[in-house]
């Protein structure tokens, strides 16, 4: 059998992995400890049972568009939507990177950016974080200057580690950088601020939004961006025809309509983290501060893969991100049911004794 050969900027590339198995308690993903509210699924219900399935769906996705712009007070013009904010963020790098331009990162920071970018044939140049994960201006300078990227990738509320930037340091990196600057806030929901209000016509800035976590539809795949018209034109002429399917358009319209409830579970997440980070702190753990659904953390006095292991010998699955650039040892919980926290607490008590 003759194999045709990939790209060569490809040949090396190693592909995207989120290890899964089998286990009673699952806290490695990120997702929404629970599922939407009960309304919700039978409204979906009604209305794929409404479907054309012969037709194809709206290509521009108005209505979604219109109900999530209404959101963030915008019209259809700035909402690009598409399948998870990592289709989203493929879209901006297809449309404003490739091969000759360069995408600058700061790590340790969401995995996917600089893989996206790569993927589209993007030089990616990584900077550094400061030592406790924030954003080092200095650094931001220095990768600035010599690189001059076309997109710049910042992560707030960050993964994995979980710190928000302000909004000064946004500002401050929207001064600097030469091209687009894109805000991740896949996680921003659960943070006190959005970069969604220094948004304007004359400003190179996009925010994407994913659907996974506050609004419980990870099963989805929905995500979508605010930001300039002008910018949000463009992205529309890379998307292929009729990418976002009629259930997905209709499942995130109706989505919206549960704003209330998507609020609470942010507010008893937010509390259930809170809890769990108190907890982690009495053991002999290193936590880092989270503004987001999940708190990274490290062992002080046993390995993180040892840890990693005993918990999941107790059937408790989280993330090992000891790979990832300067987290030797560190490990990372997203937060669950309050029963689902307790069995992690117990099981990684058992382990570091």
């Amino acid at each position: 059998m003759t194999r045709v050969p990939v790209r060569d900027d490809l040949s090396t590339l190693e592909g995207y992995h989120s290890p899964q198995v089998t286990v009673d308690v699952r806290l490695n993903t990120n997702e929404a400890p629970v599922g939407p509210p009960m309304a919700f699924r039978e409204a979906l219900a009604v209305e794929m049972s409404r479907i054309d399935w012969n037709r194809y769906p709206d290509r521009a996705a108005t209505t979604l568009r219109t109900a999530i712009g209404a959101l963030h007070g915008v019209g259809p013009d700035q909402i690009f939507v598409a399948n998870g904010s990592n289709e989203v963020l493929q879209t901006v790098l297809l449309t404003f990177a490739g091969p000759g331009r360069t995408v600058a990162t700061f790590e340790p920071t969401y995995q996917l950016h600089g893989h996206i970018a790569r993927i589209t044939g993007a030089t990616v140049v990584e900077g550094e974080r400061a030592a406790d994960f924030s954003i080092d201006m200095s650094e931001v300078r220095r990768v600035v200057s010599q690189s001059r990227p076309h997109v710049t990738f910042l992560c707030s509320p960050n993964n994995p580690t979980g710190g928000v930037d302000a909004p000064s340091v946004v500002r401050d990196v929207l001064a600097l950088a030469p091209g687009l600057l894109v805000v991740d806030e896949a996680y921003g929901q659960f943070a006190g601020w959005s970069a969604v209000g220094l948004i304007d016509e004359k400003t190179p800035l996009v925010v994407s939004r994913t659907f996974s976590k506050t609004w419980s539809m990870a099963a989805s795949r929905l995500g979508y961006l605010v930001g300039p018209r002008w910018l949000v034109a463009e992205l529309d002429k890379v998307v292929l025809p009729y990418h976002l399917d009629t259930v997905k358009q209709i499942a995130g319209t109706l989505a919206v309509r549960f704003l209330d409830e998507m609020n609470e579970r942010v507010r008893a997440i937010v509390a259930e983290r809170e809890r769990v980070m108190s907890a982690l702190r009495v053991l002999e753990l290193d936590v880092f501060d989270s503004g987001a659904n999940f708190v990274l953390f490290r062992p002080r006095n046993m390995g993180g893969r040892a840890v990693w292991q005993g918990l999941l010998d107790h059937s408790v699955l989280i993330r090992d991100c000891s790979s990832w650039p300067r987290l030797d040892d560190c490990l990372r919980v997203t937060i669950g049911t309050p029963a689902e926290d307790d069995r992690f607490l117990s099981a990684i008590t058992e382990v570091l004794s």
